[in-house]
């Protein structure tokens, strides 16, 4: 099996993986079913090194019903930016309890970054980029800072940031090599429709209201006919990822 879960510090900086270890595994797994690459992974190699991160969003059940039929003690995180849709909230809870999940960690943002950064509560609303950051992507560093490995929900049909979306990257955001897993990179969206329905899971409540892609309330709004699925994600900003998803192709948003 793998090796316990290691914490990242000052003296244990070597990274877990480099980019030639992604290289090898999208040849490795290349055509290989989602559900046992999944399995593979998380009971073999990975096993006790990897977490499963969800925002809870209108697509969500379909990675976490995957990885729910292969081990429901995987770690579940929830980066809650205190800015979340009430139905969101409650759409995590009832989710993760059907699905039987049994280690549902949910990581705030830093109180005193807040109060120093973000003490109107209004930073959306001017520096979108900066309100992700405080309340989002740093929360996250924290919550990931166990494990060599997560698994994203990222699908390359839903903005033009994601085309070409390979299910592995290296994510070095932190400065440490952490494997990305994107299980669900070629999915169509018929395909995760059928999914829901083959699976009987429920949809997110705001998903009927027209929301395609949620994230933060403030900053989600309904998606029109024709519309890409993101459109609706900080509508008016020159935005489509929130900074937790580092861009690695020409034209794409880059890092903070």
């Amino acid at each position: 099996m793998g090796e316990p879960a290691r914490r990242i510090d000052m003296i244990d900086t070597a990274p877990a993986f480099t980019a030639a270890d992604v290289a090898a595994l999208n040849a490795r797994y290349d055509g290989v079913a989602t559900d046992v690459m999944l399995r593979e992974l998380v009971t073999g190699e990975l096993a006790g090194r990897i977490a499963l991160v969800s925002s809870f969003g209108a697509e969500s059940a379909v990675l976490l019903h995957l990885v729910s039929e292969i081990d429901r003690s995987v770690p579940l995180v929830f980066t809650n930016t205190q800015k979340m849709f009430g139905e969101t909230l409650a759409y995590r809870d009832a989710l993760s309890e059907q699905l039987g999940f049994t280690d549902l960690r949910v990581y705030r943002p830093d109180p005193a970054a807040l109060a120093k950064k973000d003490g109107t509560g209004l930073r959306w609303s001017y520096d979108p980029d900066g309100c992700c950051e405080i309340r989002k992507v740093e929360p996250l560093a924290r919550a990931l800072a166990p494990f060599d490995a997560w698994i994203s929900g990222r699908k390359g049909f839903q903005a033009k940031t994601r085309t070409a979306l390979p299910r592995f990257e290296l994510d070095e955001t932190d400065g440490y090599g952490r494997l990305k897993i994107n299980p669900l990179a070629s999915w169509t969206k018929p395909e995760l429709d059928a999914y829901f329905v083959e699976h009987k899971l429920p949809p997110h409540p705001l998903v009927e209201q027209g929301y395609l892609s949620i994230g933060c309330q403030p900053c989600t709004s309904k998606v029109r006919p024709g519309e890409d699925p993101r459109a609706g994600r900080w509508r008016g900003w020159d935005k489509m990822e929130c900074g937790i998803h580092v861009s690695e192709l020409p034209g794409e948003e880059p890092a903070f």
